[in-house]
């Protein structure tokens, strides 16, 4: 027979036993296992677009203009060239008549547009835009019939936030999408197509393709062309129309830019 003092140390060592068991930390295991993961996948990541970035670099390494590649885009498939006068500027009311839709040179408003990373919702006239090529931009002109959802998205990631890069609607294109800079077109279907890339690297502020380098892109201010409230689109007048002036002009009067 098992007296009580017996039991009574049994049951005290069992209760020792049972105290000095440590229980596992599952949430703060939990909690650095989180911690691990997502620094993984940030790294991870980062890493991937290190990549990508340095193979978009690779990709377009023939399309930077050079002293020995002046133009690289003779290399794109489908560009347009013209050559074109620059410093021959219309006053606001002067409608252009232009020979091309978009156009991407020739006479222009006193006043361009603001071309830094900006991406406007509503069409701009064209006169103004055109001085922004003037300067070194790129234009990207889309149908808005026709560009919508990711497509206009893609678009508009390769201008927001990007210097001298502009894009806006143009009702009536006649392909999906138009890209412009100074003296030189491309038309495309496809906003995922590689050439949209080659033609900005290859043109915007290319200082071998426009007449204005070191020009500004940035709002003029008071007095000039309002970002917010840019003059609206109005489609190129027929030749000889009233109140137009042909696209290019020999000898006629050069206004300064208004701004700096």
């Amino acid at each position: 027979m098992v007296s009580g003092n017996k039991s009574k140390a049994a049951r005290s060592g069992s209760r020792k036993a049972v105290v000095s068991q440590k229980s596992t930390p599952w949430g703060l295991i939990a909690a650095v296992m989180a911690v691990v993961l997502f620094a993984g996948a940030v790294f991870g990541y980062a890493f991937l677009r290190n990549q990508e970035n340095s193979a978009k670099a690779e990709a377009l390494a023939p399309f930077t203009p050079t002293a020995q590649n002046q133009d690289p885009s003779t290399q794109i498939q489908g560009v347009v060239r013209q050559g074109y006068a620059g410093g021959q500027h219309v006053a606001p009311d002067v409608r252009i008549a232009y020979t091309h839709s978009p156009p991407f040179g020739g006479a222009h408003d006193g006043s361009w547009a603001a071309c830094n990373g900006v991406v406007y919702p509503q069409a701009v006239r064209s006169e103004n835009l055109v001085h922004s090529l003037e300067h070194g931009a790129v234009w990207i002109a889309y149908n808005p019939d026709q560009v919508t959802g990711d497509a206009l998205e893609t678009l508009q990631s390769k201008v927001e936030n990007q210097p001298y890069t502009v894009m806006s609607p143009y009702p009536g294109l006649d392909q999906p999408i138009a890209l412009q800079s100074w003296g030189h077109q491309l038309k495309l279907a496809d906003a995922a197509d590689p050439r949209v890339d080659q033609f900005i690297a290859a043109l915007r502020l290319n200082q071998y393709t426009y007449p204005e380098p070191g020009a500004s892109c940035n709002e003029i201010g008071p007095g000039g062309f309002s970002q917010d409230n840019p003059p609206p689109f109005v489609p190129a007048p027929a030749p000889g129309s009233p109140g137009s002036q042909p696209e290019t002009t020999p000898g006629s009067a050069v206004t300064p830019d208004t701004g700096s």
